[in-house]
């Protein structure tokens, strides 16, 4: 045998041949069980079917009964009860059908016959029982009616007394001998493989030692060299011992170990020319990331330039506007004109505070000017200055300062620009809105809570992401939103605002089930007086003690 091929196939013959006698065997053992146990279900079966007949012959006798004793009564108790019998009668002799076919072996032919006579007897008991009480209904006489019906029962029960017996005795016998035979089956079954297991386990052992532990001694071989070669040990060899297929196998692992040493010389000096080249692109990488910093830097400061040169001419602007006013003030009629330019120049100029703190922000050169203030004013503020926003896009922007105003200690311009910023983005980024609501309440005997609430779709992202600076985020419907020329900065900025100054900011969902809510808790007065006073000394001389 110098082929590995004819070693396995002689192991796969001799397993076929074990697997075939071994499904023959067991395919016989299931077909004589299957046989004797449906032997024993169908006794079973019409032992149950025979016990259902006696039960309703003797309800056939009692509807008789009832039907002489009350002849002016229902009479389709008698009728029930005779289809009763009848569908028993039938069940039965389909149950015998069944079990002894006509052509099947003469033993099932005789029982078959054998059982035919009862069930004749039985249906002819019926048939009597039938016409005597029909005979005996039409009688006048109730004393005679029923003697007349004890007699006809008396006579019923002799005729279906003994063939009941007989075919019941009949199943019994069939489910004690198909027992008997399913134990003698199971004895002859348990010595049958047991010889079985002794033969295939003796070939087995044969195949194994002749076949199979060669070629598994053989293929461990490979095994450990191919593991000694994957550690690095390209120098071992195996010896070629045949010409079959390990053999050829053993020789391709021996050229593969030589291929693989001359490639690592050549993968060795490849790495030596990439790390050089990745060191070179490294460099490269830096000195563009470089460039790009230095061009944002430039952004940033042209930004904050621009913003902080338009504050100049804005001052000039307000500062002629109330000259004119007071000439105006003399004059017998004012000139409205002025208050409309200074209202709008005062909210440019505030505009470009806003754009400066904004440029100031991404540097990190924001310095906060806590001072005493109230809640209630800003939130005015916010809202008059956002109010023609929400006009020109039809939304209702509405103010609920609460029961009462509150007092915090904070950078008035930097709350009143969160509040602004909120707001607005919800204008902007909020499909089918019809009204923003900002509320005041104190929640806590220490904490103030400003509320920022629409009707539009709500936040789509959770709230990590939407607090992210310059990350715009979705409606809740996955579209985009509707204004994209922002730059996405409003819940970032106004978290860090409102956390600097010891608050919290929370996103959700608004009570009404439908749209976005932003909830701002503010330390009162009260407590900035206690975090920041001994920090801000300046502050310290502006509070006022707190209301006993």
């Amino acid at each position: 045998m110098g082929s590995l091929k004819a070693r396995f196939a002689i192991l796969f013959a001799g397993s076929a041949v074990l697997v075939l006698l071994a499904a023959a065997a067991v395919l016989a053992s299931i077909g004589v069980a299957e046989r004797t146990v449906d032997r024993t279900l169908a006794a079973q079966g019409r032992l149950e079917l025979l016990a259902e007949l006696s039960g309703r012959l003797t309800q056939f006798g009692l509807a008789a009964v009832e039907t002489v004793g009350n002849p002016d009564g229902q009479p389709e108790a008698m009728a029930i009860a005779r289809v009763n019998v009848d569908k028993a009668l039938v069940a039965v002799d389909e149950a015998m059908a069944r079990s002894f076919p006509p052509s099947a072996d003469p033993s099932d032919r005789m029982q078959y016959a054998m059982r035919s006579r009862p069930m004749s007897q039985l249906r002819g008991a019926r048939a009597v029982l039938d016409r005597q009480v029909s005979l005996i209904s039409r009688q006048t006489d109730p004393e005679k009616r029923q003697d007349s019906i004890k007699g006809a029962l008396n006579g019923f029960g002799a005729m279906t007394g003994q063939p009941l017996s007989f075919l019941i005795e009949a199943e019994r016998r069939s489910m004690t001998q198909s027992s008997e035979a399913a134990r003698d089956l199971s004895s002859r079954l348990r010595l049958a493989s047991v010889v079985a297991v002794a033969v295939a386990l003796a070939l087995l052992v044969i195949l194994y030692r002749t076949l199979t532990r060669p070629i598994l001694a053989r293929i461990n071989e490979v095994r450990l060299a191919a593991s000694a070669i994957g550690r690095g040990a390209l120098d071992t060899r195996l010896p070629v011992q045949s010409r079959d297929e390990l053999g050829l196998l053993m020789a391709n692992v021996n050229r593969m170990a030589a291929r693989l040493s001359r490639r690592e010389d050549h993968v060795a000096a490849d790495r030596a020319a990439l790390e050089s080249t990745i060191a070179a692109r490294t460099a490269d990488l830096r000195a563009a990331n470089a460039r790009l910093e230095a061009v944002d830097q430039s952004r940033r400061r042209f930004f904050a330039d621009v913003s902080h040169e338009l504050r100049t001419p804005l001052t000039v602007i307000l500062g002629e506007c109330d000259i004119a006013m007071r000439g105006a003030a003399r004059a017998s009629d004012p000139v409205p004109a002025f208050t409309t330019i200074r209202k709008r120049a005062q909210r440019l100029k505030r505009r470009v505070e806003d754009l400066l703190r904004v440029a100031r922000s991404e540097s990190g050169e924001i310095e906060l000017d806590r001072r005493p203030l109230s809640v209630g004013a800003v939130l005015a503020e916010a809202v008059d200055t956002m109010s023609s926003e929400a006009a020109r896009r039809r939304v209702a922007l509405t103010l609920l300062p609460g029961a009462e105003d509150v007092e915090c200690v904070a950078d008035g311009e930097w709350l009143r620009q969160t509040i602004e910023s909120l707001i607005d983005n919800a204008l902007r980024h909020a499909t089918g809105l019809t009204r923003v609501e900002v509320a005041l309440a104190r929640v806590e005997a220490r904490t103030a809570r400003i509320t920022i609430s629409d009707d539009g779709p709500g936040f789509g992202a959770d709230e990590a992401e939407l607090t992210e600076r310059f990350k715009r985020g979705k409606r809740v419907d996955g579209a985009p939103t509707p204004d994209e020329t922002g730059f996405g900065i409003g819940l970032a900025l106004a978290r860090w605002v409102v956390e600097q100054h010891g608050g919290a900011m929370r996103l959700g969902q608004a009570e009404t089930g439908r749209g976005a809510r932003v909830d701002l808790d503010m330390p009162t007065a009260e407590t900035s007086w206690m975090e920041h006073a001994s920090g801000h000394p300046d502050i310290r001389g502006q509070l006022r003690e707190p209301a006993a």
